[in-house]
């Protein structure tokens, strides 16, 4: 199935562009070790005690390396309220933060593939 890009305005921002991939960086501040988590837009992963859903990604349609947006849900497996639910942009990670004791997530990019 063939996915298309649609072009979306994000206030502020100019004209975006979605895509079906997101790149996410995981560290775990209690070890020091960082990991890429690559995903598609819709599904959920888990890294360490997080389950983290990526809703959307967005680029600029003019520029699309020039910054990443993306809409994320992130919740502690062992809480029930979600951490995390909001836009976070590659260009500015401390912007919008996770706010987590052990875990910091972060956009690295959107894409088609």
């Amino acid at each position: 199935m063939a996915l298309a890009a649609q072009s979306v305005q994000i206030s502020g921002v100019g004209e975006t562009v979605d895509m079906p991939f997101v790149l996410l960086k995981g560290l775990d501040t209690l070890n020091g070790t960082t990991r890429d988590i690559p995903m598609r837009v819709g599904e959920t992963v888990r890294y360490g005690y997080l389950e983290i859903t990526a809703d959307t990604c967005r680029v600029p349609k003019d520029d699309p390396a020039a910054d990443a947006y993306a809409f994320l849900r992130i919740r502690d497996i062992r809480e029930s309220e979600p951490r995390f639910s909001g836009w976070m942009f590659a260009s500015s990670p401390a912007l919008s933060a996770m706010d987590h004791p052990r875990y910091d997530i972060w956009v690295q990019s959107c894409s088609n593939s």
